[in-house]
């Protein structure tokens, strides 16, 4: 249907030092990864302002910042399963906990504590990535196990005044997600469905004719974190398949960044002074790849 995109190579930025890698089973690991021993699993790629690169080890319940020149430092461990971070732009850091609900971390202490456990005395499937809105809107995604054989997982907006609203509840897979430039449209990574629903955000504060924006076909997962540019292109880490895609806003695929380490390509940031630069993480080999984009990409709220 369209012409091939056209092929970004990726190098490696940063790798997790041998000295933080575990290698033991977990419980995460055998519900998720099929039983296996895993040194670490890397997601939740999100930058401060100073440049550092925050990511997630989700087995073993770890949080590192990664310096500039690529130096892994730990910044907290403990008793959670923490799969997305992003950074408000107040600077407090906000994570999607697996096993824990939205939680709060305080990078100068590494104190995690929780800020939303679950809804109506009910706790969450388990929450998996989550983005903020310009007027601090937080959207989350709570995907637990949920997949074709059990379309229930949730998608939800906590407001900046308190309120928590479910957008869907019958989504197999609910991932990644970001909100395009009007933020009019919220897009979703399906992981299951191996596609990304888009969402159309009313004015009244819901959603309806929700569909799919894009189909994928291929790979040993499916679609994972999101990502939107300056030009409101989206871009696409399709876990198990070692790529980032770009499609434009028509969802015609213009880019694919390749990787050169692995298959596992689970999320993304724009980082680098003009955020022209790509970063990855391949979250099996745990490593961050970078690339140069040919957009710059959406500021992040943390960057204003």
């Amino acid at each position: 249907m369209f012409a091939p995109p056209q092929q970004i190579e990726t190098e490696i930025f940063a790798r997790f030092p041998d000295h933080f890698r575990r290698g033991r089973r977990t419980p995460w690991a055998d519900a998720n990864r099929g039983g296996e021993v895993l040194d670490a699993f890397l997601e939740g790629p999100s930058f401060d302002r100073a440049g550092n690169l925050y990511v997630v080890d989700i087995p073993f319940g770890r949080i590192f910042r990664i310096s500039p020149t690529g130096e892994f430092a730990l910044v907290t461990e403990y008793d959670g399963q923490p799969n997305g971070l992003k950074i408000h732009r107040d600077g407090r850091i906000f994570i999607a906990d697996y096993k824990n609900g939205i939680m709060l971390l305080d990078p100068a202490s590494g104190k995690v504590t929780p800020v939303l456990e679950g809804r109506w005395s009910e706790s969450f499937k388990g929450v998996n990535d989550l983005f903020f809105g310009g007027n601090g809107d937080l959207y989350f995604t709570d995907q637990g196990q949920t997949g074709l054989h059990d379309p229930t997982g949730r998608v939800y907006r906590w407001s900046a005044g308190g309120k928590l609203e479910l957008l869907v509840g019958t989504v197999p897979s609910p991932n990644g997600l970001v909100l395009n430039k009007k933020e009019s449209i919220l897009y979703v990574a399906v992981t299951r469905g191996n596609c990304v629903w888009r969402l159309p955000l009313q004015a009244d504060g819901g959603t309806s004719k929700v569909g799919v924006f894009v189909q994928l076909s291929g790979g040993l997962a499916g679609p994972d974190g999101l990502a939107m540019d300056e030009d409101d292109n989206l871009l696409v880490a399709h876990a198990g398949f070692g790529r980032v895609w770009l499609f434009d806003r028509l969802g015609v695929p213009l880019y694919c960044f390749r990787s050169c380490a692995g298959l596992m390509t689970t999320n993304l940031a724009f980082g680098g002074p003009d955020r022209k630069t790509l970063y990855i993480v391949e979250s099996e080999a745990g490593v961050v790849l970078r690339a140069t984009s040919p957009v710059a990409g959406r500021p992040m709220y943390s960057h204003t």
